[in-house]
């Protein structure tokens, strides 16, 4: 197996099987930015996200029309025809019930914002790797999403304004130290990025003055 994350942006992620399964596949493209086709027998519930184009209607073929990714969470006979008809239109399908039989691998997954933490076993055992995850979930707190978030924002203006590639790793490597995440703990976002970006500034003039 090999480890990716996948920018879903705009593209179209079909699920098949409306139990809890499908329910929580869609919810989990929908976290990624995909649009989210979901196709079962059951009718909508109300608590459906409105973001989700949910057919009530028989499995065909036709549904994986514009399809990017796949996932069936049916019945296993349905399940079994989903991936044909997936692989036929050389198209990514993840079985629920068949993670072997599979082109991907679903990890547990922790967000933080934009932090995330991914779990696999490889498909040997979902709930441990959903065991790990929540254990995680205790050491990775809300305060590392806005970290990311912050690092996100400072860093394409790093990569244009500094050229020199043995400063810029120097920024970089400043600002994911853990000291400012223990400031976000303690402190608002707003006045931590001021600090991060005077250190920033302060940094690139004592490269200069070194010239």
């Amino acid at each position: 197996m090999y480890p990716i994350l996948l920018d879903l942006r705009d593209r179209l992620g079909v699920v098949i099987g409306g139990g809890s399964v499908g329910k929580r596949k869609a919810s989990g493209l929908l976290e990624g930015g995909a649009r989210v086709r979901l196709v079962c027998l059951e009718p909508r519930p109300p608590e459906a996200d409105p973001a989700i184009d949910w057919r009530t209607a028989p499995y065909q073929g036709a549904t994986l029309e514009g399809a990017d990714l796949v996932f069936a969470a049916a019945t296993p006979e349905v399940n079994r025809q989903v991936v044909a008809d997936a692989r036929s239109r050389k198209i990514w399908v993840n079985a629920a019930d068949d993670p072997m039989n599979s082109d991907f691998l679903v990890p547990a997954v922790l967000r933080r914002g934009d932090f995330l933490v991914a779990v696999s076993t490889g498909g040997a055992s979902p709930t441990l790797a959903q065991n790990i995850r929540d254990q995680l979930a205790g050491q990775f707190d809300e305060a590392f999403g806005r970290w990311a978030a912050v690092l996100a924002e400072l860093r394409p203006e790093i990569v244009a304004q500094v050229g020199d590639p043995a400063m810029r790793r120097t920024v970089f490597e400043m600002l994911a130290r853990t000291a400012w995440l223990e400031r976000l703990r303690s402190e608002k976002s707003e006045a931590v990025e001021r600090a991060m970006r005077a250190e920033v500034r302060r940094l690139v003039e004592q490269g200069k003055n070194r010239v």
